[in-house]
């Protein structure tokens, strides 16, 4: 086997070539160079692969343990991502996706986030619906000591009623007390890895910094995360239908793009689940 690796962008994102389906479920080394080029580059790039659901689930056990909870599709292991409620019931909490995130800062339980993501594309959206990618350990490298010295004891409420105010401003009681379920969460600003890299913990689930005015802290995190996903520093993935992309949630920061509420598209993911807490 050989695998080419052609980086994508100044910051994240790396397109492999010379791997086919077959390959992924016998080729016992692919594994484990995913997941060296994943810490590396952050988010992987196959074109035209074309996976079926099974061999998406059995390739990603291979990374790690994967996430079982019903997803809205018959193959355990899948979750449809659609705005089609006829295809997945969830899809109204599906549009907090167009801001950027870290999958997993609230989860119900003390889950630790997701360890990787993969998305397939079973259908594209005409217009919009792209995905885009920012590394949050290049935004904690790109501080200044200073910066990393201000930053350090600072800890994060993240809530999914902060993602959720940014798609329904005016929510309804009901809606209220749904997202208000969901535990908040704790997070230090700076995840320091079981690896000793650092990043940055960011994104729309970010309510507040703890014991700073409201004011200054929505200026601080916002400030950060503009920085963070500069355009110079995002790779923007256009779909195309066989595409399959894989990130690393612990240290990339995602989005997608906005599209029609009609749209057909349809991605199908499969998540790896974390080992490690934000810390």
């Amino acid at each position: 086997m050989t695998i080419t690796i052609d980086t994508l962008g100044h910051d994240v994102g790396a397109q492999i070539s010379g791997v086919d389906r077959e390959q992924l479920l016998t080729d016992d080394t692919v594994a484990a160079a995913v997941l060296d080029a994943l810490e590396t580059h952050g988010v992987l790039v196959f074109r035209d692969l074309h996976l079926d659901p099974e061999t998406q689930v059995a390739f990603c056990r291979k990374l790690g343990p994967i996430d079982t909870e019903p997803g809205h599709h018959p193959v355990e292991g899948i979750y449809r991502v659609s705005l089609d409620t006829g295809k997945n019931s969830s899809a109204s909490y599906l549009r907090a996706t167009f801001d950027w995130h870290i999958d997993g800062c609230t989860p119900q339980d003390d889950a630790y986030p997701q360890m990787a993501t993969m998305l397939s594309a079973e259908a594209v959206a005409a217009s919009g619906g792209d995905t885009e990618f920012a590394s949050t350990y290049k935004a904690f490298d790109n501080l200044s000591a200073t910066e990393r010295e201000q930053l350090a004891a600072l800890r994060v409420v993240h809530s999914l009623e902060a993602s959720q105010r940014l798609v329904t401003p005016d929510p309804t009681p009901e809606q209220l007390a749904a997202w208000r379920r969901r535990p908040s969460k704790e997070h230090p600003l700076i995840w320091t890895h079981k690896t000793g890299r650092k990043s940055l913990v960011l994104g729309a689930s970010t309510d507040h910094v703890v014991g700073m005015d409201p004011v200054e802290s929505r200026q601080l995190l916002d400030d950060l995360l503009d920085r963070c996903t500069a355009p110079e520093r995002v790779y923007r993935h256009e779909w195309s239908v066989g595409d399959t992309v894989i990130w690393d949630n612990r240290g990339v920061i995602h989005r997608a793009t906005p599209y029609d509420t009609g749209s057909p598209r349809e991605m199908l993911r499969t998540t790896i689940l974390g080992d490690e807490p934000i810390r």
